[in-house]
């Protein structure tokens, strides 16, 4: 059975993580999110999510982010080799719906 938590480990958290990613990573986006990634020397993919509050108000962001934690954690198995990957949510993204949230980001996630 495969592991479907999300601890601190799976979690980009430090500034200079997000500012590494941001400058050395590549960059993929869509309509609703846009991605930095880049290949990490860990034993896992970790996620960073980034939602502005030009985005809406705390409960839309913390909607956001709870679908893209969802997401991730039940589809990390999908994601070939161990990278670093932040997402963030465009202005956007906010009044689409929970499905359409999740076609958005598998059709991200699958270009890694």
């Amino acid at each position: 059975m495969y592991d479907y938590s999300f601890t601190r480990v799976d979690r980009v958290l430090k500034r200079h993580q997000f500012r590494y990613l941001y400058n050395h990573g590549k960059k993929i986006q869509n309509k609703h999110f846009l991605v930095f990634y880049y290949k990490n020397d860990q034993e896992r993919t970790r996620l960073g999510i980034t939602v502005s509050k030009k985005v809406g108000k705390a409960p839309t962001r913390n909607r956001i982010k709870r679908i893209i934690r969802e997401y991730f954690r039940t589809n990390r198995k999908n994601i070939t080799g161990k990278w670093d990957i932040n997402i963030i949510a465009k202005k956007e993204s906010s009044e689409i719906s929970t499905d359409i949230t999740r076609s958005s980001l598998k059709s991200l996630l699958e270009e890694l």
